[in-house]
């Protein structure tokens, strides 16, 4: 298990990398109330969004590897680092650092990881799945990403917008680990031009697109503290319920499912703290600050 946690946390800490670039980026471009195509053309003219893009395509890459290597019950829920390492990168850049509220949040998500991990103890990798499994599950996903869209185009700028687009951008993610597993496996048995030919190739690169699209738009609904708990857990959740049913992967259950549930409550706290940082809400505010005004202190320095 040690080859896929390190390139899945390789994968986190690019994505990390891409949110805080990200992020900085979709605040630079005209808002729109509805669901806009145009925004990606946009964003295709900033810098610092493309920069943004080469990290996702290195940890979609390390993601890539990890799932090859391991089953997705592990994999997914490590990319709950993902907000940590963003707000640490965040802190880094502003040439600040994070208060003592916001490191004890970070050991809170670390420390419910570890503990949900190992009292789970996932296990299982298989490599192909039937279509009898496929069928059901992206049916289940794409109704359920086609629902929260349109829950968030009938709600008004705020909370419960970005937290629908937080959680289709969660489901789109989980599908596309979902499928990239196969088609890695597929790639790795009958190589290059088995790849190409595979359903599921088309499929996660589809849904990947779907995730930054949605994603997008969830940074400009919204405030972070709705969107990042959506994703985030979403994620998680969604990828664990995807490699128990469709991978055939299991957990402990019994009395192990007590700590299971003490960690993901820790997990769920320290997003849900994370998230309403200054810091946080700083990357993911609609106001335009000026370099070095309140950025630093947000961060728990005084500004320069």
């Amino acid at each position: 298990m040690l080859l896929p946690a390190l390139f899945a946390l390789g994968a986190a800490l690019s994505n990390a990398l891409a949110t805080v670039l990200q992020r900085k980026a979709a605040l630079t471009v005209p808002k729109s109330e509805g669901l806009r195509v145009g925004l990606i053309l946009d964003l295709l003219r900033r810098p610092v969004w493309l920069v943004g893009i080469v990290a996702v395509i290195t940890a979609g890459v390390c993601q890539a590897v990890a799932l090859a290597t391991g089953p997705i019950t592990v994999v997914q829920p490590l990319f709950v680092l993902e907000l940590p390492l963003a707000l640490v990168i965040a802190a880094a850049l502003l040439q600040g650092r994070l208060s003592r509220t916001g490191w004890l949040a970070v050991a809170t998500v670390v420390v419910g990881l570890g503990v949900v991990l190992f009292a789970a103890s996932p296990a299982g990798n298989r490599t192909q799945v039937p279509m009898t499994h496929w069928i059901p599950a992206v049916a289940v996903c794409v109704a359920a990403i086609a629902a929260l869209v349109v829950a968030a185009l009938r709600r008004p700028e705020g909370r419960g917008r970005a937290a629908c687009f937080g959680l289709a951008t969660a489901i789109s993610y989980a599908m596309t680990a979902a499928l990239m597993k196969t088609s890695m496996h597929t790639l790795d048995d009958g190589g290059i031009t088995a790849f190409f030919t595979t359903w599921q190739t088309y499929g996660f690169a589809l849904f990947g697109v779907c995730a930054l699209f949605f994603l997008e738009n969830a940074m400009q609904s919204g405030p972070l503290v709705a969107s990042q708990p959506a994703l985030t857990l979403g994620d998680a959740c969604v990828s664990l319920a995807l490699g128990i049913t469709v991978y055939a992967e299991y957990v402990r259950t019994g009395w192990w499912l007590v700590p299971q549930l003490l960690g993901a409550a820790l997990i769920a706290a320290g997003v849900l703290a994370l998230s309403r940082l200054p810091l946080a809400r700083a990357l993911a505010s609609e106001e335009k600050e000026q370099p070095g005004e309140g950025t630093a202190a947000d961060a728990g320095t005084p500004a320069p």
